[in-house]
């Protein structure tokens, strides 16, 4: 309670606090991507690795640019006329000639999957097709980030194709293990697709890639793996009417679409059979996206998984459960990669819920990594008011019940186990619980704060019984 200094005789008003300081609690998801636009200026000047506040489409459109276009040679069309306005149409996309720039794409797969304020920091240009992803450059952007406060979750979409995918993935890792206050999205390296030779593709090489480039175990409780690629709907951005016929029909070879007639039935149904060669995308940001979608209905402690992904028309490659045996629990380093699964009836779902460090009972769950991030992150910066108080039991108090008061709230959310507060959380502060009077003469508060986290069901187990017959 403030003293007043009494020197003249009156009436005098002093207003008591009997409440204590409440925790303001910060937000869970937002994304911050790395990587190259078509452009990065705003109001006519430059943002090249500035990260700048995107709120929707529009808005990133207006200040980095759209698609990159893709070239004539980066997609073989065959076309068979069959004769009474019949055609066999085949196209094939070549892999090694499409552009490696998708930034665009995955930040619409952020939006599109529940994503709301993000941050961008553009590291350049698009380069001529396909592109070179450079990982010194994509670290440039990511240490922009770094400086973002309000980032919470890391996605740089190109990896996949970066000069350096180790380089990227460990720079993603120790930064989100060094601030403690954000999480890293990992995407494969690789995709191996399934074929007569490889009936059931090269998995286990995929996954070894992912592996080999994390850091350690103290550092990949921050971040969580996922495979495989999406195949979303979005289309390409072809220059259409320079599409060029490549094989077929002998007098359609070598035309192009603008020589076809804009009225032609083939124009049409190129037309359509072009806009069906869509965009293959990895996961991580339409993963961002979900982790978004899922905070603000459920809670950043519900696991981000059995959740929907929306605009995809499946991953790249199908992994039965069998296969995803040794991805979701790794025997060797515990690294666990989640995965995207397709399932009759139910669509396109997140099958995983693990973090890189799946093998440890404390932070093997992505939910509890995130909730515990928020927790610190909210208490650090809401206790900022205690700073220079006096190191006494006033202060001790306000500070435990204001923690207190946050973390019932928590439970009563169903943040938190427990049928009891007592149960679920506790908090200690003060002589002798946490400090000794050396700690009082150095001017040192230690707060000790315990929660249990609510876990995810990840094995639901029904065991039956035959009854024998009573009557």
């Amino acid at each position: 309670m403030a003293v007043l200094k009494l020197s003249t005789p009156g009436v005098y008003v002093q207003e008591i606090s009997t409440m204590p300081p409440s925790v303001a609690e910060v937000e869970t998801a937002i994304a911050g991507f790395a990587g190259y636009t078509e452009k990065a200026t705003q109001n006519g000047l430059s943002v090249t690795l500035i990260p700048t506040r995107v709120t929707n489409m529009t808005e990133y459109e207006l200040f980095f640019g759209g698609p990159p276009q893709e070239t004539e040679d980066s997609v073989t069309i065959d076309v068979l006329d069959l004769g009474g306005n019949n055609y066999t149409i085949t196209l094939k996309q070549d892999a090694a000639k499409k552009s490696r720039h998708n930034m665009y794409y995955a930040v619409m797969s952020f939006f599109d999957n529940g994503g709301g304020t993000c941050f961008i920091a553009s590291v350049g240009g698009y380069s001529a097709a396909p592109g070179t992803i450079a990982s010194a450059e994509i670290k440039k952007g990511l240490d922009a980030l770094k400086e973002v406060d309000e980032v919470t979750l890391l996605v740089v979409p190109e990896m996949q194709y970066a000069d350096t995918y180790k380089n990227v993935v460990q720079d993603m890792i120790n930064q989100a293990a060094e601030l403690k206050d954000r999480f890293a999205l990992i995407d494969p390296d690789q995709i191996t697709a399934k074929t007569s030779a490889l009936p059931s593709g090269d998995i286990a090489a995929d996954a070894d890639k992912i592996r080999s480039a994390t850091v350690g175990v103290s550092s990949d409780r921050y971040a969580a793996a996922y495979y495989p690629n999406l195949i979303t709907t979005y289309g390409h951005n072809f220059k259409f009417d320079d599409l060029v016929i490549d094989t077929g029909t002998p007098a359609l070879v070598g035309k192009k679409m603008s020589d076809l007639g804009v009225g032609s039935v083939l124009y049409a149904k190129m037309k359509e059979a072009v806009g069906k060669v869509t965009v293959e995308l990895p996961p991580a940001a339409a993963m961002a996206g979900v982790y978004t979608r899922v905070d603000s209905t459920k809670g950043v402690w519900k696991a981000p998984a059995n959740e929907a992904v929306n605009k995809v028309v499946g991953p790249s490659i199908p992994v039965s459960s069998r296969e995803q045996e040794n991805l979701n629990v790794d025997p060797g380093a515990g690294k666990s990669i989640n995965v995207i699964r397709s399932f009759p009836g139910y669509g396109t779902l997140v099958w995983g819920a693990r973090t890189l460090n799946g093998n440890d009972n404390e932070w093997r769950y992505i939910s509890v990594r995130r909730f515990f991030n928020m927790v610190e992150e909210s208490i650090k910066k809401s206790i900022q008011w205690a700073v220079f108080e006096p190191n006494t039991v006033g202060t001790w108090v306000k500070v435990q019940a204001m923690i207190e008061n946050y973390l019932f709230l928590k439970w009563r959310e169903g943040a938190l186990a427990g049928v009891k507060p007592e149960q679920a959380f506790y908090v200690r502060v003060g002589l002798p619980a946490t400090m000794t009077s050396l700690d009082v003469l150095e001017g040192r508060m230690n707060v000790e704060i315990g929660m249990a986290v609510a876990r995810p069901a990840e094995f639901i187990v029904l065991k039956f019984t035959q009854l024998l017959q009573q009557s």
